[in-house]
């Protein structure tokens, strides 16, 4: 069957009777709800937090930076051989 027409369609829906109805919905009546979790919360808390700190502790690169630009900072080799092998053994 081919339609050619929109009132074609139409009058078959009124031919038989059947009407398509459009309800309006009661907004009035309904609200919608949010609820966050105690775990959500704390999250949420704990993230605020986090973004208010500094990324970086002044205190200690400050300390660093001024032993390399006087030329004091000296690295220990045997420090520095135990550290790697602290971390490779932990591997």
């Amino acid at each position: 069957m081919r339609i050619e027409s929109i009132n074609q369609v139409a009058s078959l829906y009124q031919a038989n009777g059947k009407t398509i109805k459009q309800g309006s919905l009661n907004i009035a009546g309904s609200r919608d709800a949010l609820s966050i979790s105690q775990s959500g919360y704390d999250y949420q808390i704990a993230k605020q937090a986090v973004a208010k700190t500094q990324d970086i502790r002044e205190d200690k690169t400050q300390q660093l930076q001024d032993k390399l630009s006087a030329g004091t900072y000296d690295v220990s080799s045997e420090n520095f051989a135990t550290k790697i092998l602290e971390r490779y053994n932990s591997l």
